[in-house]
């Protein structure tokens, strides 16, 4: 499946919304986006949008057990 760039849109909204203090795993995250009534198809959806950006510089990915997301400052 491809990635969608409104995707990502659509987990830094919410994630802006939320104000998380700390890195939070893909599942919290599914979490958070089901909430406020965005529908991803699973945490594992969720892991794959964050990873892909990761690789832009937008999302720092904490490559521990289980891996934990923190987004970048909006610009």
């Amino acid at each position: 499946m491809r990635i969608r760039r409104g995707e990502f849109e659509r987990i830094r909204s919410v994630l802006s919304e939320a104000d998380p203090e700390e890195p939070l795993t893909a599942r919290e995250i599914l979490d958070l986006l089901e909430e406020h009534g965005e529908e991803f198809d699973s945490a594992h959806r969720v892991a794959t949008v964050l990873g892909r950006e990761a690789e832009a510089g937008e999302v720092e990915v904490i490559r521990d057990q289980p891996y934990r997301y923190r987004l970048g400052e909006v610009s």
